[in-house]
């Protein structure tokens, strides 16, 4: 008779119904492939759409040129394990397709060797489901939303968090044109601290 042992098995997403997450998940190798402006726009596209025809509620985040925060919050009748990977192989799809259409381009050619797998896959994004965490307060809510939001400043990006043009920054500071909607809570809607 053989039994599982514990820490070999997968590590399931533990949710709760409407609950507040923080997701964290990394390019492959940590490289900087969402630095090109093309691809981080085609991420953030790909991120609205698949999060609102799921019914996830977007509350803020940020694409850096390694990795991706988002805080989000789950729908009661909804794992968030299928939104968040169809979203990621979406991208890697595109992406790597595009990659590959173009291998007379050296650059694309580059990146292709350097994103390929030690079975000789390529990969946009790290495996598993990256960093994961249920937001359980009001006070490591907000905190999480400036950490979001102060990621490029605190990483010497910008100056300013409203300059990086890839977070939620400027649509909480109530532009609404040209950027990724949010799910601002009302109770919100004029704070402050998110910068």
């Amino acid at each position: 008779m053989t039994h599982d042992h514990p820490i070999r098995k997968k590590m399931a997403r533990w949710e709760v119904p409407g609950g507040v997450r923080f997701i964290t998940f990394s390019c492959y190798k940590r490289l900087p492939l969402l630095s090109n402006a093309r691809i981080a726009d085609l991420f953030a596209d790909v991120m609205r759409e698949t999060l609102s025809l799921n019914a996830v509620d977007l509350v803020a985040w940020v694409i850096m040129p390694e990795h991706v925060h988002l805080l989000v919050i789950t729908s009661s009748h909804a794992p968030l394990d299928k939104p968040l990977s169809l979203m990621k192989q979406r991208v890697a799809q595109r992406v790597i397709g595009a990659w590959r259409s173009d291998v007379e381009n050296t650059a694309a050619a580059a990146v292709l060797s350097r994103v390929r797998d030690d079975r000789g896959n390529h990969r946009f994004w790290q495996r598993g489901g990256g960093f994961d965490r249920s937001v359980r307060d009001r006070t490591e809510f907000l905190k999480t939303i400036r950490y979001i939001h102060r990621n490029p400043v605190e990483r010497e990006l910008v100056d300013d968090p409203a300059e990086w043009r890839w977070s939620s920054v400027r649509w909480w500071m109530g532009q609404r044109v040209g950027e990724v909607p949010c799910d601002v809570p009302e109770d919100l809607k004029e704070w402050k601290g998110f910068a």
